[in-house]
């Protein structure tokens, strides 16, 4: 079995065994433990579980999303991806609720859509883009943080009251890597306190960070051949290294990256069963996203778990899935790195998996 696939059942056992029982905000109940750490190298392949079929494209979509700096799921409804359905649907219920007593006053006698109707009204552009939008979660404090007050960090972004900046994480992210790849703020954070009370639900992967090393003379040198092919490689070597030179100007022109990039996200709260695979996942897509547009090479891929939790209604999944054997991961390429601009720029090859296991999702 793949490592990651090994690391994921083997947290499953950890949980059934040594879990304890505690009461959630949705009702369901779980078995939780408190502190879990997952560490994955993306040179052994993409992180993509294999021991249950994942939805690929449904995690690409819900991280183009975040990157858009998009907050309104009217995006994720148009590219079939409902994995935010329930928070919105309990968004506009809520909404509804305060609405009712003036519908009794007009006379009107109205009942609220299902989610199914709520959804359909999205796609078909029916519906305010208030009642269809989460607040200020992760695409907006990623893209667009805002901040109130004296302490501005570009003028030129100020609106025309002077008191107010936006703040894209990701751009900062970007240039920093660019011009001081050693620093040791290379930082995005979804935490914002001051506007956790107008999101639909509080970000609990919260933040990432990003570490970057030189690479060696022979991992640049092994990337080199990867690149070009062993035969033409080794007829390089055989006319340059006898003269000692040239070496550097090959691995110039060849754009061979200097350096390797890892990421690591830290999350309060871990639904292990559904949740976890899909950070996962987009946490490896985001890394080689952000290698792509520095030209370095992703490296360490690691997680950061706190209250790390099943679901009562998921323990009878994570039992099957505990017993299956994963296969090798599969590979992605990423076409324009964080620029790409549909889940068309973003390419999985040679995934094997077992089949999916259906769970419910608790809201």
């Amino acid at each position: 079995m793949n490592s990651l696939d090994k690391q994921y059942t083997d947290l499953l056992k950890t949980i059934l065994e040594h879990g304890i029982d505690k009461k959630d905000r949705t009702g369901t109940g779980t078995k939780s433990i408190f502190g879990y750490t997952i560490r994955h190298n993306m040179k052994d392949g993409f992180p993509l579980l294999t021991t249950k079929k994942m939805p690929f494209k449904t995690i690409v979509t819900e991280l183009l999303w975040f990157l858009r700096g998009d907050t309104n799921i009217k995006y994720l409804v148009d590219n079939n991806c409902h994995i935010w359905d329930g928070d919105a649907y309990k968004n506009y219920l809520k909404w509804f609720d305060e609405q009712s007593k003036s519908f009794k006053e007009q006379g009107i006698v109205r009942d609220p859509w299902t989610q199914e109707q709520y959804i359909e009204q999205i796609k078909l552009g029916n519906v305010d883009a208030d009642l269809s939008d989460l607040g200020p979660i992760y695409g907006k404090q990623w893209r667009k943080w805002g901040r109130k007050g004296k302490y501005m960090v570009n003028e030129d972004l100020n609106f025309s009251n002077g008191t107010f900046t936006e703040i894209d994480q990701i751009q900062n992210l970007i240039n920093n890597l660019k011009t001081n790849p050693d620093s040791r703020r290379l930082m995005v954070n979804a935490w914002n306190v001051g506007e956790i009370d107008k999101m639909v639900l509080p970000p609990c992967h919260y933040g990432f960070q990003v570490y970057t090393r030189e690479l060696s003379g022979k991992e640049r040198w092994d990337l080199l051949e990867k690149k070009v092919g062993k035969e033409l490689f080794d007829s390089w070597v055989s006319e340059i290294v006898p003269f000692g030179g040239g070496l550097s100007e090959y691995l110039q022109s060849h754009n061979i990256p200097k350096r390797a990039i890892s990421l690591m996200w830290n999350q309060r709260s871990v639904d292990t069963f559904l949740g976890l695979p899909f950070n996962i996942a987009s946490y490896g897509l985001l890394l080689m996203m952000l290698a792509d547009e520095v030209n370095m090479v992703p490296d360490q891929l690691i997680g950061n778990l706190g209250d790390v939790h099943l679901y009562s209604n998921h323990i009878e999944q994570a039992k099957e899935q505990i017993e299956r054997e994963g296969f090798d991961l599969p590979k992605v390429h990423v076409r324009d790195g964080m620029y790409c601009s549909s889940i068309q720029d973003v390419l999985l090859f040679d995934y094997q998996s077992h089949p999916a296991i259906k769970a419910p999702l608790s809201n």
